[in-house]
């Protein structure tokens, strides 16, 4: 696994997928190396439940810009891998998270002939909704390249396998769809904290909670827009936004201009045992986002027995079955997000049904014993496919080769021929 985040390392939702899969794939009885950026005092290689993880530092050298960081965390992963492979051996498979890790598994790939599955989890003109900028082309182009070199696809949902066959042109058959997971015990034994909610509600008031980066593509700026709405018809209510990201700012001064200081709290990033409090803390868990190839949140949300509410788009859209396992709203809308979130509040039967469906439809569809198996599948067609293209190279340079055998063969007929005539 090459991967820019693994635990503790958390930037989005990388770290939790590459996590969760490797410790499946190591129960199931595979051999799993994790190689991954150090942050702060993480050890250079631990044995994390079974899984190799390598940590390597970026040089001291600083890079210009982002994308020359990147660069040079790639020239360490290989360096890394490159050790790791003359103390024991060539991996079967290369899994390549996402674009930031492309130079490396291409370069492991052509220097040891490994095979590369790569997962894109999102892609950089879904992102922006579409590609503007000098920065924008070189992730995108670096994201093709990815997809190119590899032998197998994974994305995420069927969203996601439209937009990279309409993106990069990739055959149908290359892009498998292994959607993400969740730790299906992660919220068992998890009892409402009276204490904790009451550090941001009153009693009488109803959570409306967000959880995720606070960034344009997560559409928290829509369901403040509608609070207004909300407060309108139902007095007893609270939007609790727990995360942190580039937005924040912006959010509190929309927060102010509506005059809703009184009613918008902003928890904060939240760490592991928080979550799941928070969650247990919620009427409501609200995820309004403008692009989202999947949203792992809105599992965890549904596995706690919270309803949601999301938007109609991308992975969300197949997640949830609207009125049976959530509610859906249209993109963008804050009178549909309002509207969808009141017919919870007024509808308790309802909230109970979603909720009872949703989580059994969790722990069936998103449970990493499935996700792993569907995974290995897609490792072994990988390593099949590499090995049959192994033999046809081999096949092609033998009959490119001068045919030796065959000269001689007439050569020696030529001179017994002679030789008989002489006789």
């Amino acid at each position: 696994m090459l991967t820019w985040e693994y635990p503790p390392r958390v930037v989005g939702g990388i770290a939790r997928v590459v996590n969760d899969l490797s410790k499946r794939l190591i129960k199931d009885g595979h051999e799993v190396t994790v190689i991954t950026y150090r942050e702060g005092n993480a050890p250079y290689f631990e044995l994390d439940k079974g899984v190799k993880v390598y940590r390597v530092d970026n040089f001291m050298i600083n890079a210009n810009n982002f994308i020359d960081w990147i660069m040079q965390l790639n020239f360490n992963m290989i360096a890394k891998a490159g050790e790791i492979i003359a103390k024991e051996g060539k991996f079967d498979v290369i899994h390549a998270h996402d674009w930031l890790v492309a130079y490396s598994a291409k370069t492991l790939k052509q220097a040891y002939d490994m095979p590369i599955v790569s997962t894109i989890h999102a892609t950089e003109a879904g992102r922006n909704s579409g590609i503007r900028e000098a920065n924008q082309k070189y992730i995108n182009d670096t994201e093709w390249m990815l997809t190119y070199e590899s032998t197998e696809v994974i994305v995420n949902s069927n969203y996601m396998k439209s937009e990279l066959q309409r993106l990069f042109g990739l055959p149908f058959e290359k892009i498998n769809v292994v959607p993400n997971g969740v730790n299906i015990t992660n919220y068992s034994g998890i009892e409402r904290d009276y204490e904790f909610r009451r550090r941001y509600a009153l009693d009488n008031e109803k959570i409306i909670l967000f959880m995720g980066r606070l960034v344009y593509e997560k559409g928290v700026q829509y369901l403040i827009g509608a609070m207004p709405k909300i407060l309108e018809h139902y007095h007893d209510a609270k939007l609790v936004i727990a995360g942190k990201g580039g937005m924040i700012d912006e959010l509190k001064q929309e927060v102010n201009h509506l005059g809703l200081g009184n009613k918008v709290c902003f928890a904060g990033y939240l760490n592991g045992k928080d979550v799941g409090k928070m969650y247990k803390a919620a009427d409501i868990s609200v995820f309004p986002s403008t692009y989202e190839p999947f949203g792992i949140v809105a599992l965890e949300a549904m596995l706690a027995e919270v309803p949601v509410v999301v938007s109609d788009i991308g992975g969300l859209n197949e997640i949830v079955r609207h009125r049976e396992t959530g509610m859906k709203s249209y993109c963008g809308n804050s009178n549909s997000i309002a509207d969808s979130i009141l017919e919870l509040l007024f509808d308790p039967a309802l909230c109970s049904s979603m909720v009872k469906k949703a989580k059994a439809e969790v722990r069936n569809q998103y449970n990493w014993t499935k996700i792993a198996q569907d995974t290995h599948f897609t490792y072994q067609k990988a390593i099949c496919e590499t090995m049959a293209d192994r033999q046809r190279k081999q096949l092609e340079q033998e009959k490119s080769k001068p045919r030796k055998t065959a000269r001689g063969e007439i050569t020696n007929l030529l001179t017994f021929r002679k030789n008989q005539a002489y006789a």
